[in-house]
């Protein structure tokens, strides 16, 4: 008599987090495993009820560029479904086992638990916002007005909060706002806030976007301040004062009291990393995994994302460099790499961009590489200039001016970073400079390298390339 064999299980991925690296690695490893003929099941969860939406998107929402939500939302979970992932809402992964291979998730509403087994998983968990203790109630919750800028939650909050009337009912006062912060997220939350009507104070603890040299910082600054933004800098908030759970103003460390309806949280972001450290899974100095080229962590786990530090391709170490570029090319190499394959993330060079926009001011902000002081500290004989140029033939009518930074090794030539603060049409540039940087070519490359003119979009000497070739005259 003979015995059945039980039909060997269906082999199973596993996606903790489902916006931009986990999703791209759900659907990656799906195409990948259709193109090898192999059958996979792939269950992506996510403790929200969002997927695959643009958070750098939000600032823009918030001040109203965008309409809605909804525009920032690449793919609904409906569609990811249609595609073949098994997507879990407003579940939360509370426990991973990496003996048994299993990942246990709670429902977030009812609480009730559930067990899934994996034979890959891929941690994709992003990262948390940084939230003072000053910002917290002796509840554990925030004070009323005091918000992140991270989810697509945080935003619909604050879709609420600029349209409400000022606290105290009298709607010929001009709403107030402070932003504590001044990166990226600062800046553009205080263009957002402007552009809403509130009088914006903007809270730094150094400089406005104090990843740039001062002296282009500061060009960033004044520029900011000029838009109707109060810039206060090298401060903290020290204490915070709230009525009736409402935050009325903030006390910074200058100790000037500043009275505000709102303020905005610019403070960063911390690794998500919770549920791997109690696996046992190593993490790095700034707190996020530590993956190797394949984007693995251990034995058949991934990660991808926020949660995760990066190699610097110049410095040769992990950095922290939280962004949604990162994250897509991550995502793909971890679903690639699920089910076989060898793909490698290559590094990053901290390559950003962004602007601020207000009451007739325009001012553009990108770098790519190092900038002095990392320069300075990574051993290399810094050498650096600043030009200022513009971004088209003086005669036309859209030139803006444009300041670019170059810091380049003296004993190699070789180019190191480019820092880039100008008026429109002026910070993509930076891309010429981050090819060239990718290369690890010098600063004499970028000077002689073939670009594009015409009097609307350059001049006859490419500013970046005005900017290579005066340090490369002086070297």
């Amino acid at each position: 008599m003979s015995t059945a064999v039980p039909p060997k299980p269906r082999e199973q991925i596993v996606v903790i987090g489902a916006d931009a690296a986990g999703m791209s690695a759900a659907h990656q490893a799906l195409r990948s495993a259709k193109a090898a003929g192999r059958d996979v099941d792939v269950i992506a969860l996510e403790k929200t009820s969002d997927t695959s939406y643009s958070a750098c998107g939000i600032p823009y929402l918030v001040a109203g560029t965008v309409g809605t939500t909804d525009e920032l939302s690449a793919r609904t979970p409906e569609k990811h479904r249609a595609m073949g992932v098994d997507l879990r809402m407003n579940v939360t992964a509370t426990h991973i086992d990496l003996d048994t291979r299993t990942v246990t998730y709670a429902h977030n509403t009812g609480g009730a638990q559930e067990v899934v087994r994996f034979d890959k998983l891929v941690l994709a968990t992003g990262a948390h916002p940084i939230i003072p203790d000053w910002a917290v109630t002796a509840e554990g919750e925030l004070v009323g007005g005091v918000h992140p800028v991270k989810s697509l939650d945080h935003a619909r909050h604050w879709l609420d909060l600029v349209s409400r009337p000022s606290p105290g009912g009298d709607t010929a006062t001009r709403r107030r706002a402070v932003v504590v912060g001044g990166g990226y997220i600062g800046v553009e939350m205080a263009e957002a806030m402007v552009q809403r009507g509130f009088s914006t104070t903007l809270l730094t603890r150094s400089a406005v976007m104090s990843s740039l040299d001062s002296d282009m910082s500061e060009r960033v600054r004044e520029t900011v301040q000029a838009g109707g933004v109060d810039v206060v800098t090298n401060t903290t908030v020290a204490e915070i004062d709230s009525v009736g759970g409402h935050v009325r103003s903030v006390t910074g460390s200058n100790g000037q009291v500043y009275p505000t309806d709102v303020v905005v949280l610019g403070l960063g972001v911390r690794p998500a990393t919770e549920l791997g450290v109690a696996a046992g899974l190593p993490i790095g100095e700034r707190g996020g995994y530590l993956p190797n080229e394949r984007q693995e962590v251990a034995a058949g786990v991934w990660a991808a994302g926020d949660c995760c530090e990066v190699i610097d391709r110049i410095r040769g170490k992990y950095v922290l460099a939280p962004l949604g570029t990162h994250a897509n090319k991550q995502g793909r190499i971890c679903g690639y790499n699920t089910v076989g394959g060898s793909h490698e993330f290559p590094g990053v060079l901290g390559t950003a961009i962004t602007r601020f926009i207000s009451a007739g001011t325009h001012v553009e902000v990108a770098r790519t590489g190092l900038g002095t002081r990392e320069a300075t500290e990574a051993g290399f004989e810094v050498e650096s200039l600043v030009t200022v140029g513009g971004t088209a033939s003086g005669y036309m009518p859209e030139r803006s001016p444009i300041a670019t930074k170059i810091i380049a090794d003296r004993r190699t030539r070789r180019l190191l970073g480019v820092q880039i603060v100008g008026g429109a049409q002026s910070a993509k540039r930076i891309d010429t400079a981050a090819a060239v940087l990718w290369g690890e070519m010098s600063v004499d490359d970028l000077a002689a390298m073939d670009l594009s003119y015409a009097p609307p979009f350059a001049t006859v000497w490419e500013a970046i390339q005005l900017a290579a070739r005066r340090l490369s005259d002086r070297m």
